[in-house]
């Protein structure tokens, strides 16, 4: 069951509770209009690249992108020189995305629930394993970077 606990099946949990509240809730509620699924796109679209370019870090530094895995190297070029966690916030883009594009407007606390779920469940115990691991470094790193961005 492990394999289930990993972000993008959380992810995918609260973009099915919007839809959900979309669909079968909205009470009439929307956010009006074509501005919505513009910025909705822009947002899916920002956090999609972000994601693309953390993953081509990880490529490119041949080290785990596996949130329970244990990493090789503490990765701090690119995307990672400007966020320590540029995954998580594409997922949070893309949800708040989703949730424009699907007009849930009731869907919108999911977004910080959707932070403070990940925050607890993979950021804080990934950035345990990185204090461990690379000790001075991090604690460097994590002075320079902001968590989020």
């Amino acid at each position: 069951m492990k394999w289930l606990d990993i972000p993008p099946v959380w992810l995918l949990l609260f973009v099915v509770l919007a839809w959900v509240q979309s669909r079968y809730f909205s009470y009439g509620l929307d956010f009006g209009g074509a501005w919505a699924d513009l910025l909705g796109g822009m947002l899916i679209g920002g956090g999609l690249l972000l994601m693309v370019l953390a993953l081509s870090e990880f490529r490119r530094h041949a080290t785990t992108v596996n949130p329970h895995g244990t990493p090789d190297r503490l990765i701090q070029s690119g995307i990672f020189s400007r966020s320590r966690n540029p995954i998580y916030v594409g997922d949070a883009l893309v949800l708040a995305g989703l949730i424009l594009r699907f007009d849930a407007v009731l869907a919108l606390p999911l977004i910080p629930v959707f932070v403070w779920v990940i925050e607890r469940r993979f950021i804080l115990p990934e950035e345990d394993r990185l204090r461990r691991l690379f000790r001075t470094d991090f604690a460097r790193y994590e002075r320079k970077v902001r968590r989020w961005m």
